[in-house]
Order: C-alpha cells, then structure tokens, then sequence
C-alpha cells in the first residue's frame, strides 16, 4: 500500500507538471497574439490634395516588411515629379516596433540611409548642414538637416538638395522617417537657371522656417504628411 501512494504521488507530482506546462504554453500563446495583434502599423502617407504641380506617389516603389516575427514592422511610400531635367523625390518611411527610436537614432538611421543611397559620382557636402526643429501641420515636433550634394555622375555637375526628415507619433506608436532629394539645377542642357521649385514643395511651411516668399506656405508635401 505503501509503494502504491508513492507511485500514485508521483503520478500527480507529474500531473501537475503537464498541467503547468500547458498553462504556461497558452499564456504565452495569448501574450504573443495581443502583442502581434497590437503592433498594427499605420502607414504615414501625403494627402493627394497636397500633390501639384507634376507630384505624384511613384506605386513601385511602395514597399513593406516585418522582421522579428512581425514584432516590428516598416512601410515605404515615395512620391516623385515628372520632370526629367529637375527630378525629385520624398521617401516617407513609417517604422513601428515595441520601443520607439528617440529622435538622434531616427536622424542617425535617416542620414545612414541617404549616405547609402549615394551613388559613386556624388558627393555630399558635410559642411552646407543646416538642421533644427519645427512643427508639422498635424502638431508633430521634428528633427530635420539639410545637406547640398553634388552629383558628377553625367558630362557636367548638378546640385541636389537633401533633407532628411524624422519624428516619433505617439497616437500610432510609430516612428516617420523622410528622405527627400531635389535637383536643382540643368548644366547638362547648359541652362544656367536654378529651378528649386519642386525643393521648396518639398520643405515649406506656414511658418517659414526655410525661408520666406516661396518657401513660407502651408501645401508644403513633409508638413502635411498624415501619420495617424
């Protein structure tokens, strides 16, 4: 009678075991569902209201992906003109994973993201940097810098601006990432004129923090980026 409890006790030492392990199994399944199930990304996009003037969304280039299990997620958006001999560009790149980038991280990630971007031919200028802080249309405080680089790669230089463009929204949990090229210049058809029409949709704003003139208006394409 003896050894039988002892084996019986063991059976339900082990029972318990196989009971704890399930338990243990299915709230971790629960935990991994609510956080995946939470971690939903909201993609920062231009309003088409905003997009004039030959600006439209470049639909190959929209990209996505998740790394980590889905745990932390990434969206692509790029809009471009259709001019060939001022072309330009804005990448909006939305990021969202468990802990948000701070704001150096993001500015860091961005201009990495420019340097790699650079071809052979050019060069940007390190010391044209102009960088601060201002407020988008929808209240959102960002970082920005600016930089001029110089592209050799056709029979004669142009200048190209760069921005590069980042903030943290806490209604989405998502960090917005802009990446923004403009050149604005044409010597390769030997036209002297610097056109920065289509750099200044790309920074301005209502408040003229680039500048007044054609640089001050609220239908500036990084300002109204809605990103919640």
């Amino acid at each position: 009678m003896k050894l039988l409890r002892t084996v019986r006790g063991r059976e339900g030492i082990g029972d318990s075991r196989i009971y704890i392990i399930i338990a243990v199994f299915i709230l971790a399944v629960v935990i991994i569902t609510f956080i995946l199930s939470s971690n939903t990304l909201t993609s920062a996009y231009v309003p088409d209201m905003i997009l004039d003037n030959g600006w439209s969304e470049n639909l190959e280039e929209r990209d996505s992906g998740s790394t980590f299990f889905g745990l932390e997620k990434w969206s692509s958006i790029t809009y471009d003109n259709d001019n060939e001999r001022y072309p330009a560009f804005l990448s909006v790149i939305s990021k969202k994973s468990l802990i948000l980038m701070n704001e150096e991280e993001l500015s860091e990630l961005a201009l990495s993201t420019i340097e790699n971007a650079i071809q052979e031919n050019m060069i940007i200028d390190y010391n044209s940097l102009n960088s601060g802080e201002r407020v988008t249309n929808n209240s959102h405080q960002t970082n920005f810098f600016i930089y001029d680089c110089i592209d050799n790669s056709s029979n004669s230089s142009e200048l190209i601006k760069i921005i590069g463009e980042v903030w943290n929204c806490g209604n989405s949990g998502s960090s917005i990432i802009c990446i923004g090229f403009a050149q604005i210049t044409d010597n390769e058809h030997n036209n002297t004129e610097i056109n920065t029409l289509y750099w200044n949709k790309i920074i301005r704003d209502s408040e003229g923090t680039f500048g007044f003139g054609d640089l001050q208006n609220n239908d500036g394409i990084i300002f109204n980026i809605i990103c919640h």
